[in-house]
């Protein structure tokens, strides 16, 4: 089943490209038309393409890795945060933080810096410090958690990036070509879609368009989580059966030992009684022959 088809992709205005003169050359394969000066993106080759993106995020996602988000343009940014929220991925929405990838450390220690931060809050630090040093502290947590917040919780690099607009973020996808991160991003006529792993042609301006895109691509990642939980709920269910399943044999093992050791009793309780009842009567013959004796004589 398709995940999107060519009306859904038309009404959200998909299809609208840049005009004519502001187009990339490289683009030509995924343009339609020209209409009124503006070029018409071929909406079938978004759909293909939309498929093979969401299949390759929903494998990463199944996996167990991250995959970053990042979409600094004003249209972009809240639905980004909103829709990648709801995943638990990390997203950029501020200001792309030059090195983020290529000198991920230090973002590490921004990031350290900030839980250092919230330490001295709940430690009773901040009550020592005076009403300046509170407030410079109070306004770097507020700077760090604005460019830093939703990439707190990522203590690795990224498996992949979805980009919004790859002209914008262009340092965010050179970064990521660097490093070898594979990169998913929307599009437009007037970029350049070789510059990035599976590239998806769209209008990466219109709120309707990235609304829409963003949507599909998180659908399929929540696909990819979910059928991770799954097969990890199974693989624990199989751990239970088979611990079960050896430790039988072994209570079986406990229940043949204990009747074992029954039969022996047994056997020492007959044997004990065969003794005793071998010695009784040889008390009672001898206490006769010494009464024969004593007749005799007499």
């Amino acid at each position: 089943m398709s995940r999107t088809n060519f009306n859904e992709l038309l009404d959200a205005g998909v299809h609208f490209g840049h005009l004519k003169r502001k187009w990339n050359p490289s683009m030509a394969p995924y343009i339609f038309m020209e209409r009124n000066g503006i070029h018409i993106i071929d909406l079938e080759k978004t759909e293909d393409n939309i498929e093979k993106a969401a299949a390759a995020m929903k494998q990463i996602a199944k996996s167990g890795k991250k995959i970053l988000f990042v979409a600094t343009k004003k249209q972009a940014k809240d639905i980004v945060a909103e829709q990648v929220k709801e995943t638990g991925m990390p997203y950029v929405t501020e200001r792309w933080p030059g090195g983020m990838l290529t000198n991920f450390p230090t973002i590490r220690k921004a990031v350290k810096k900030m839980a250092a931060i919230d330490k001295m809050s709940t430690d009773g630090t901040f009550t020592n410090l005076s009403k300046r040093e509170k407030l410079q502290i109070t306004r770097q947590r507020a700077k760090l958690d604005k460019m830093l917040g939703s990439i707190a919780d990522m203590t690795r690099l990224p498996a992949a990036l979805f980009v919004v607009d790859i002209t914008k973020e262009y340092i965010a996808v050179r970064e990521a070509k660097k490093l070898g991160i594979p990169v998913f991003a929307m599009v437009d006529t007037n970029s350049d879609p070789t510059t990035v792993d599976f590239s998806i042609p769209a209008n990466d301006d219109a709120s309707k368009s990235i609304s829409l895109i963003v949507s599909l691509m998180c659908k399929a990642v929540q696909e990819g989580l979910n059928e991770r939980k799954i097969e990890r709920e199974k693989e624990a269910g199989s751990k239970e059966k088979r611990r079960t399943k050896d430790s039988k044999p072994a209570a079986k093992k406990i229940k043949t030992v204990k009747a074992d050791e029954g039969e022996v009793k047994e056997e020492k309780k007959a044997e004990k009684t065969e003794e005793k009842a071998k010695t009784e009567e040889k008390e009672t013959e001898e206490k006769k022959a010494e009464a024969k004796k004593a007749n005799d004589k007499e």
